[in-house]
């Protein structure tokens, strides 16, 4: 990259992000949070499906009834509880927490939040002083009345749902964001004024959305207008040099001690470096707003495999990696003792297992295969003999979704200005299947530690 001026250099830098000291770690639930936001159903016996639902859409509520308005069939996640019966799937079935958070400051004087940076949606979300005194607790909560920057953005509202019938709503203003010392104006900032339980009872205080603007859910007088996301915003405003209208990530996982990080606006080159290999970029698919390649390739133990015409996305708001059916028998009939358990709804292997009883394997992204290393095999207990895989059947959905459990596996560039992704490899020499303290079997208390002043 050509020399940066003075100004521009000592804007940019590392932004470390944070592990969440109250995330447990299960893979039964990241599953079921995977099955809720991309609406896939598993090909598979297990206790998790969706089922259509006829409701009505109208004006009035009533215990939670929607009265009047046309019918309509909504696409609801249940779990079985007899041999013919179904219940709620509510927040202690699923993942309601991440495992990683990032400290950024909104408004003047700025008031600091801990959010998770996603680049599987596009909204800019906050828990606000709007909610109720018992939501807010445990939060940073942005308070506009506060900041002498903020404007509040009449007609606009934001509102997301999930299979579960869980919401995330509330309006919008615009007001400065701070992000690892780059300073962008004018962001539409979604203000919280209604959360479900699901949404409230994570660490973190909102949202910060890295995937394309296309799928923000902004509305304004009923009608759809997606707001910019703040890289967006970091490139229009010149916040970040043009020739590099980017941000990179380096995940690392508690086993690696090292700490994960973003950068905004420039590559961290020791790191590619270190890697020993060249960047490698392939063209991204935007068309549904996410971070979308051809991926029609894997191997397994030196032996390629062919999946023509298959796509996947690159996901920091997964946590599991999530492959076809064939590719997903493929794996775990290479692993000892592998077991589908339909009471998990996912792939389980014996903790006797040893790093090197497990197959070398990687998926393509685009043309080049990157290795998803050992250790990553092994995600979560899930009882006191097995590891529930760290990658899944991805059900009926149409594309994998790469999630954390391959991108620790990489130094990965999202090239908004260029639209497409790189990476170099980012393996550890040594593989540690040692169970993770963040493990929800080995946890020892449910007790919620605050992080507010954990900060940066």
């Amino acid at each position: 990259m050509p020399i940066r001026p003075a100004a521009i250099m000592d804007g940019l830098s590392k932004l470390k992000v944070i592990r969440n000291p109250n995330y447990k770690r299960s893979g039964l639930k990241s599953y079921v949070s995977l099955m809720n936001k991309y609406g896939f159903d598993s090909t598979k016996e297990g206790p998790y499906y969706h089922i259509n639902r006829i409701t009505q859409r109208g004006l009035a509520r009533h215990e939670h009834h929607k009265k009047g308005g046309r019918i309509h069939k909504e696409h609801y996640l249940v779990k079985k509880t007899g041999t013919t019966q179904t219940g709620e799937v509510g927040a202690d079935d699923q993942q309601g927490d991440t495992e990683y958070l990032v400290q950024v400051s909104i408004g003047t004087p700025a008031q600091n939040l801990m959010l998770d940076f996603d680049t599987g949606s596009a909204d800019l979300w906050v828990f606000s002083t709007s909610l109720s005194s018992s939501l807010q607790k445990n939060h940073n909560v942005f308070d506009p009345t506060s900041s002498s920057t903020y404007k509040a953005l009449s007609g606009e509202k934001w509102s997301i749902s999930y299979g579960d019938g869980s919401t995330a709503s509330g309006t919008c203003g615009s007001d400065v964001l701070n992000v690892g010392g780059l300073s962008v104006t004018g962001q539409t900032v979604e203000l919280a004024t209604k959360l479900s339980t699901q949404f409230a009872q994570g660490t973190g205080d909102g949202l910060l959305g890295l995937a394309f603007s296309s799928i923000n859910t902004v509305t304004k007088n009923g009608q759809s207008d997606p707001a910019p996301t703040p890289v967006e915003n970091m490139i229009s405003q010149g916040v970040i040099p043009s020739d590099a209208s980017l941000f990179t990530s380096a995940f690392y996982s508690e086993r690696d001690n090292q700490d994960s990080f973003y950068t905004f606006g420039y590559i961290d080159q020791d790191l590619v470096s270190a890697s020993g290999a060249d960047i490698v970029y392939t063209d991204i698919d935007n068309s549904e707003g996410f971070w979308m390649f051809n991926s029609e390739s894997y191997v397994l133990n030196g032996t390629t495999s062919q999946q023509s015409g298959n796509k996947a996305i690159a996901d920091t708001g997964t946590t599991l990696a999530l492959v076809s059916d064939a590719v997903c028998d493929a794996l775990y009939k290479q692993i000892p003792g592998a077991t589908y358990d339909s009471t998990q709804q996912g792939y389980i292997f014996p903790t006797s297992v040893t790093a090197d009883d497990l197959p070398d394997f990687s998926v393509a992204v685009g043309d080049t295969q990157f290795t998803i290393q050992k250790e990553a095999l092994a995600f979560a207990l899930a009882d006191e003999s097995h590891w529930y895989g760290g990658v899944q059947s991805r059900g009926t959905n149409p594309f994998d979704i790469l999630g954390d459990v391959f991108l620790r596996n990489i130094y990965a560039i999202w090239d908004l200005g260029n639209t497409r992704f790189g990476a170099v490899p980012k393996i550890q020499a040594t593989q540690n299947l040692t169970p993770p303290s963040d493990n929800a079997s080995a946890a020892s208390s449910d007790k919620k530690t605050s992080i507010s002043l954990a900060r940066i």
